[in-house]
Parts: C-alpha cells; sequence; structure tokens
C-alpha cells in the first residue's frame, strides 16, 4: 500500500510536470496523457484507501528533509484511507471529462499548460493533506492545496470578476492556514513534539481552557476553507469563475480535505472532547444549512446556484458531527459512531453528487455558452444524456430514494432522534430544532433543483444559443454516467459503505456500531429492528416492478383508446413562446415572500413604451449576501482607508525615511533601558 500511495501522488505530481516539459506542441496528445496520469492517480487513491479499509491496517511512512528538526511524515489509516478513496472516485470520473472540456480552452489566451500544471500539483497537495502525520508535512500541503487552487480559480484573469474573485479566496485561505497554524501550535506546545502520535498520546496534558481555545481555532480554521457560514463568502464568489472541472474538484474534494482536518483533530488530537464542541459545530451546521439552500433557491447563476448548495451540505455534514461530539462527550459512543457514520457517508454522497452537477453544468456552459438559467430551456432534447445524468443528480442532493443522499441525511436524523438518552435539557432542546432545521432544508432543496432541472432542461429554448445545443463528448457523458451509476449504487447497496466506515469510529475512539445492523446488506436498522430500520434495494425493487406493470399495462389495454393528438392550449395570445414559460425567478418567489428576511433584495419594475403603443415591462431582481454587504463590505472599506491613510508614509524622501528609522532606534532604546 505504501507504493501505491506514493506512486499515485508522484503521477498526480507528473501529470502537472511531464506534459508541460515534453509535449507543448501537441496539445491532443498533452491533454490525452495528462488525463491518463490523473486516471492512474485517482485507481491508485482508491486501492490504497480501500485495502486500509478493509484490512483496518495503519502505515506510517518517514522522509528526512535534511533540516533538523523537520521532517517528512504520512500516516494512512482508516480515516485518511477513506478520504483517500473519495478522491480517487472523483479524479477518475475528472479523467474521462478533462480531454473533451479543456478542447473549448485551445485558442484563447489562456495556457492549457498552465491549467494542467497546478491541476496536478492540486491533487497531490490534497492527497499530501490526507497522509500528513506531522505539523510541518500537514500546513506545507495545506498551504500547497490553497495557492495551486488560487491559480485555478484564476485561470482566466482577463476578467475583472475573476481576479476579484480569486483574492477574496487567497485571503480566506491564508486566513484559515493562521487559525490551523495556531492551533497546532498549542498542541505542538503541550505535547513538546510535532507528529501527531505524541500530540495524541500527551493530549491530556491539555488544559480545559486551552484545548477551547485550540478547539475554537481549529473550527475557524477548517470552517473557513469548508465554507461555513458566516465565513463560507469565498465560495459563491470563486466557484462560479474557475473552470468546471475544478468547481468539482474544489466543491467535492477539496472541502472535503477541510472536514477530514477537523475530524483528525476534535476526534484525535484534542482528547477529551467537550459537550460545548459539539453543540457549537451542530448548531453553525444548522446554520450553514438553511442560509445555504435559502441563497441557493434565490440564485439564477447556475454555478453560484450549485456553490451556496454546496454552504447547504457542509451544514448537514456539521450537524452530524456536532452529535457525534455530543454523544460521545455525554458517554453514548455507540450513537457517536451512528452520528459520524451518518456526517462522513453524507461526505462521500456529497462529493458524488455534487461533482456530478458541476460536470453537468460545465456540459451546459461548454454547449450554450449560459450562466444564467434564464436564458436555457429545452436542452432535454439536444442534450437527453446530460439531462438524465443532471436529473439524477438533482435527485441525490435534494434527498430523494432511492439514491444516495436519502440514506445519509436519513442516518442524521435517526441520531438526532435519539436525544432522550442525553442528560442535559439543552441538548434535548436544542437538538429536535436543528432536525427541523434539517427538515425544512430538505423540503427546500428539492423545490431548489426541481427550479433548476425544469428551466434549464424542460420547456422551450429560451436563447439561440440553447436552441443551438448540441450533444456533449464522449468522455464527458461517460463521466457523469459513472458519477450518476454511484449515486445510484451508494443509494441501493449503502450496507456495505457503513460496513466499511464503521471501521473509523471504532479506530478513532474504539466503538462502532453493532455488527448485526451493518452487516445485513439488504437491511439497515442503525439502532435496531424494532425502532426503525430502511431496505433500499426492496424500495428500488417495488419502484422496477411498479414501472414494468405500468408499461405491460398500457401496451395490454391502450390500443382500446383513441388518442389525439393537439396543440397545447395558448390562451389565446396566438401560439405559445418562451415568455408565457415560468422563469426561475417566479417559480421561487411563493418562497421568497415567505423568508424575505433572509435576504436584501433589490426589485425594480420599469416600464418604457413601444413604437407600436404596447407598454413593455422590465421586472429586476438582485439579491445580496446580508453577510457580505453587512460584515465584509464594510470591513473592505475600513482596510482601503487604513492602506490609503498608511501610503502617506511612503513619501519616496529618503529623509524621511532616516527619520523613521532614527526615531524607531529612540523609542527601542526607551523600551530595552
Amino acid at each position: 500500500m505504501t507504493l501505491i500511495t506514493i506512486g499515485s501522488i508522484l503521477i498526480a505530481t507528473l501529470s502537472g510536470l511531464l506534459p508541460i516539459i515534453f509535449l507543448k506542441r501537441w496539445p491532443t496528445l498533452l491533454r490525452l496523457i495528462h488525463s491518463t496520469l490523473i486516471g492512474l492517480a485517482g485507481l491508485g487513491f482508491i486501492s490504497a484507501g480501500l485495502l486500509t479499509l478493509s484490512t483496518n491496517q495503519s502505515i506510517i511512512l518517514n522522509l528526512t528533509t535534511g533540516f533538523p528538526a523537520i521532517s517528512w511524515s504520512l500516516h494512512l489509516d482508516a480515516l485518511s484511507g477513506f478520504f483517500l478513496s473519495l478522491i480517487g472516485i472523483i479524479v477518475i470520473a475528472i479523467a474521462f471529462y478533462i480531454p473533451f472540456y479543456l478542447r473549448q480552452y485551445e485558442n484563447t489566451k489562456q495556457s492549457i499548460n498552465s491549467l494542467m500544471f497546478f491541476t496536478g500539483l492540486f491533487l497531490a497537495s490534497m492527497s499530501l493533506v490526507i497522509l500528513a502525520n506531522n505539523i510541518f508535512s500537514f500546513l506545507f500541503s495545506w498551504e500547497m492545496m490553497s495557492l495551486t487552487s488560487y491559480f485555478l480559480v484564476i485561470y482566466q484573469h482577463q476578467y475583472a470578476e475573476n481576479r476579484k474573485a480569486a483574492q477574496v479566496y487567497l485571503l480566506m485561505a491564508h486566513l484559515s492556514g493562521l487559525f490551523i497554524l495556531l492551533a497546532f501550535g498549542i498542541l505542538a506546545k503541550f505535547s513538546g513534539a510535532y507528529d501527531f502520535q505524541t500530540i495524541h498520546t500527551h493530549a491530556a496534558t491539555l488544559t480545559p481552557l486551552w484545548a477551547n481555545i485550540a478547539f475554537l481555532f481549529a473550527f475557524l480554521g477548517f470552517g473557513i476553507k469548508s465554507g461555513m457560514v458566516p465565513v463560507h463568502v469565498w465560495l459563491p464568489k470563486a466557484h462560479p469563475v474557475a473552470p468546471s472541472h475544478i468547481s468539482a474538484l474544489m466543491s467535492g474534494v477539496m472541502l472535503k480535505v477541510a472536514i477530514y482536518g477537523l475530524i483528525r483533530i476534535v476526534f484525535n488530537l484534542l482528547g477529551v472532547i467537550h459537550w460545548q464542541w459539539g453543540m457549537l459545530i451542530m448548531c453553525i451546521g444548522g446554520l450553514s444549512a438553511l442560509w445555504g439552500i435559502l441563497y441557493a433557491l434565490m440564485q439564477n447563476n447556475l454555478k453560484r446556484l450549485l456553490a451556496y448548495s454546496s454552504v447547504e451540505n457542509i451544514g448537514i455534514i456539521f450537524i452530524g458531527l456536532g452529535l457525534s461530539v455530543i454523544f460521545i462527550s455525554d458517554g453514548h459512543p455507540m450513537l457517536g459512531a451512528l452520528s459520524l457514520i451518518a456526517a462522513l457517508y453524507h461526505t462521500l454522497n456529497h462529493a458524488v453528487f455534487k461533482s456530478l452537477l458541476f460536470l453537468g453544468a460545465g456540459a451546459i456552459l461548454q454547449h450554450t455558452h449560459e450562466h444564467d438559467l434564464e436564458n436555457m430551456g429545452g436542452l432535454i432534447h439536444k442534450m437527453p444524456q446530460t439531462a438524465l445524468f443532471f436529473l439524477i443528480g438533482c435527485i441525490s442532493i435534494a434527498a430523494l430514494p432511492p439514491f444516495n443522499g436519502f440514506v445519509s441525511e436519513w442516518l442524521t436524523f435517526q441520531a438526532s432522534l435519539q436525544t432522550s438518552v442525553l442528560h442535559s435539557n439543552i441538548m434535548r432542546v436544542v437538538i429536535p430544532i436543528a432536525a427541523a432545521v434539517l427538515a425544512l432544508t430538505g423540503a427546500l432543496a428539492a423545490a431548489c433543483f426541481a427550479k433548476v432541472y425544469g428551466v434549464a432542461f424542460l420547456g422551450k429554448s429560451r436563447t439561440r444559443h440553447a436552441r443551438h445545443a448540441r450533444k456533449t463528448g464522449l468522455g464527458m457523458r461517460f463521466s457523469m454516467a459513472a458519477l450518476a451509476s454511484t449515486c445510484l449504487l451508494l443509494g441501493i447497496f449503502p450496507a456495505f459503505i457503513i460496513h466499511l466506515i464503521n471501521k473509523i469510529p471504532a479506530s478513532l475512539f474504539g466503538t462502532g456500531l453493532s455488527p448485526t445492523h451493518v452487516q445485513h446488506w439488504l437491511w439497515i436498522a442503525p439502532i435496531s429492528f424494532k425502532v426503525s430500520s430502511y431496505s433500499s434495494p426492496i424500495i428500488c425493487g417495488g419502484i422496477i416492478l411498479l414501472c414494468i406493470i405500468t408499461y405491460f399495462l398500457l401496451r395490454q389495454f391502450g390500443h382500446s383508446y383513441a388518442y389525439k393528438k393537439n396543440p397545447a392550449w395558448d390562451c389565446g395570445f396566438g401560439g405559445l413562446n418562451t415568455r408565457m414559460q415560468y422563469s426561475a425567478t417566479a417559480f421561487v418567489m411563493p418562497i421568497r415572500r415567505v423568508f424575505h428576511n433572509a435576504w436584501q433584495l433589490d426589485e425594480k419594475i420599469t416600464t418604457e413604451n413601444t413604437e407600436d403603443g404596447d407598454t413593455k415591462i422590465r421586472y429586476e431582481l438582485r439579491i445580496k449576501d446580508w453577510i457580505w454587504t453587512t460584515c465584509y463590505k464594510p470591513l473592505d472599506k475600513y482596510i482601503q482607508k487604513s492602506a490609503k491613510l498608511l501610503a502617506h508614509l511612503q513619501g519616496g524622501n529618503m529623509r524621511i525615511y532616516l527619520a523613521y528609522t532614527f526615531f524607531t532606534l529612540l523609542i527601542l532604546l526607551l523600551v530595552v533601558s
């Protein structure tokens, strides 16, 4: 497994370096070699991760760097094996997608070489974060991941919007790294070492005060990178401007790397777990879930909508992690294991269906050149296979059976219903509220993606670009088909995945689910069969059987009825047109009326008299993020004003600079003396 892991990281790195060095003049061969190397790296990640999970082995590899007290240490255990497998699944899908998707950049100002270079380093750095076994390895890989993803976000740097989004992302990424550095600094101070094993061994030396401070720093650092509210502002800015396969990697994989870091610190390095941590994680998770889906509902930019949806799903994962911390701290490790499994399963599910949706969005953007849902429509006739795969992604993210999103959210609900065992009355009240927020989030998510699919794929084409759309490339369709099939398999056979994931809580805090609850492939009974159970294979079989019966009934009796095809009623307006269709804005208007205080709405209605004597009405709606306008925008203005004031100190006069030096020395002499 060591050779497979190291070899996969080297192959991922070579996927960026090798084509650039030797194959600059052959772009087709360049794309092929780049995607092949990425696919081999992904296959290696899956192999190493699944072998580690199935055998439950733990491997440590130490490499010297030549610097005193600094070594490069890698560790592959059950937790890192799970996340390494997650990376591999998405990377393999991306490998089939890239050769066809990158064609659109061949004759543009951007260099495909730089995109491939940073993509390879980005994949290698994410895997190194997962495998890091000491503070130096982790922070180096973390910063490498942040920097390479920054260059991928700013790839089309000729647009001012892209540059601004990349700057916001880079600022938040470095702020995230700073908080993580402070958390690790506290752990290193009390343990006297930098490797994770020694920190884990000396975790008991942490005082409650410093443990709380270290947790808060880690929660902020990893929360910023994962996109939790209120530090999510970079995510809806960076995702829409990055290439679509990079958006899939960032949302599907990079956010999960931050989840890994939080789990590693909370469950493995901080020692004693406090229930207050779980309450904070769960409450922020509930806020993120509701906030993310409300803002996703209001978006008409397809990729920005998917970015806000990632905020929602990160919130769902945080609810599961918070429940796990609460149950473990209250002395119920089996319920803590169930909550952690639910969070990890949703982590895997979100990686798969969100990557599928971003790849589908990339296919739509490539062939329609439209980002706005209002300019799409009728794509099911032009891109039928993409429409099918995108539909599966929408059903999965809406948590409808028998697809994978339902299983992980159902497990989270099962854990949240066990509040009667808790000793604290506060937790008995707060956890049901979080469960209610999760239920509301699920309903809003279903409405959100009904809007997305209905407006984008159904009805009539609203623009010339949508009318002239065509089928996507074979590789792009194959990658979407693979992810769509994975969504279905993860939903139909969740017991096999739960059995593998069950080894993670067993390795972290010594307790997993009972074998009788996770080894039966047909049923899932996380608490007991008397309390609740779920059988996705039976539900899926029932759906298939119902479809077959309906088909044969129509074949048998359908011929006895006379059908006459007539055009749809046009209400007397002289023929149907695109203006008679539901728009994306109108679809969510009832929800906007209910939750109108959640957004800053700027509605404008203007009237204009045409030459024919008719009145033309134009409606404009702008949605602004409350957190951005109330928190970050005033802070940005303050920083700009402060920078302008400080700029006056740089007058360019050498005598003034010498005076600064002289007075600084005087102040230092006074302080020292």
